[in-house]
């Protein structure tokens, strides 16, 4: 009949096995994983399971795991650098590290940073002068781009025609046509890290230590607009409290109205001589 009909005589004979219950080795799985104080991750899990006799593959694992949404401490999103062009413009490191000025807006560096949103990755921009410190202008969005430099460009409170210099790493965000027009308007001199060396910019990678160490890493963010509400009271914070090392422990703020103050009771005496 099989023969005639064109039918496997297996099929017949076929009988399906009924499912195996996991809810022993689910129940394993979880007991395990809150044992490890839930650092276990699907590798030391597979072993902690075979000395309980459960021979499961790490997929299974890891399926269990979602089902019942275990995560290791271990799991945490890193950045992940992009392969973006590098500005190959001859511009010279013309502020060659020399990274103490002596009058406001002498020279004033700036770089990009990432910060975690939600899910995904935003940045943020921070304009710093040499002088003191100080952050002059800063910025945060979704994208890392020219215009986030822009951004914080526009919000500097000072006069833009008293700043000499301005020095950046070779990021692709900085090579744009604007932000050239911009300094070219105000005849600020560029000045470009060489390629591939951060200490050309050590200010500015320093001070995106202590943002990390003192604002990112503390906090959780849901929104952009709740990232730059945070963001500016931080900024207020750096420049109008936070001690530094460097400026003998005061203020950005108040290192310079001291100097200022400084230099105006030098002018009137020598007005008197």
């Amino acid at each position: 009949m099989c023969r005639i009909l064109g039918v496997s005589r297996s099929t017949c004979y076929y009988q399906a096995r009924p499912k195996n219950s996991e809810t022993a080795l689910e129940k394993a799985v979880i007991e395990e994983f809150d044992k490890s104080r839930k650092n276990y991750g699907t590798r030391k899990l597979k072993v902690a399971l075979a000395l309980l006799g459960f021979t499961v593959s790490r997929r299974k694992l890891a399926t269990i795991m979602r089902k019942f949404h275990l995560v290791s401490n271990y799991t945490k999103a890193t950045f992940k650098k992009g392969k973006n062009s590098v500005n190959e413009a001859p511009i010279r490191n013309e502020l060659n590290r020399q990274f103490k000025q002596e009058q406001v807006l002498q020279a004033i560096v700036t770089d990009l940073t990432y910060v975690r949103v939600g899910n995904k990755w935003h940045y943020v921009c921070f304009i710093l002068d040499l002088f003191n410190r100080e952050i002059i202008g800063h910025s945060a969005g979704a994208h890392k781009t020219a215009a986030l430099v822009k951004e914080a460009i526009y919000q500097i409170p000072f006069s833009l025609a008293n700043v000499q210099l301005f020095h950046t790493d070779r990021g692709s965000e900085f090579d744009n046509q604007e932000v050239d027009e911009i300094l070219a308007a105000f005849d600020i001199q560029r000045s470009l890290s060489d390629k591939g060396c951060p200490y050309d910019n050590a200010v500015a990678e320093s001070t995106y230590k202590s943002f990390k160490k003192e604002f990112v890493y503390p906090n959780h963010f849901q929104t952009l607009e709740q990232l730059k509400v945070q963001l500016f009271d931080y900024v207020n914070w750096w420049n109008h409290i936070r001690f530094h090392g460097t400026l003998n422990y005061q203020s950005p703020v108040s290192f310079r109205i001291a100097k200022s103050i400084r230099n105006d009771t030098e002018n009137q005496l020598i007005s008197k001589i």
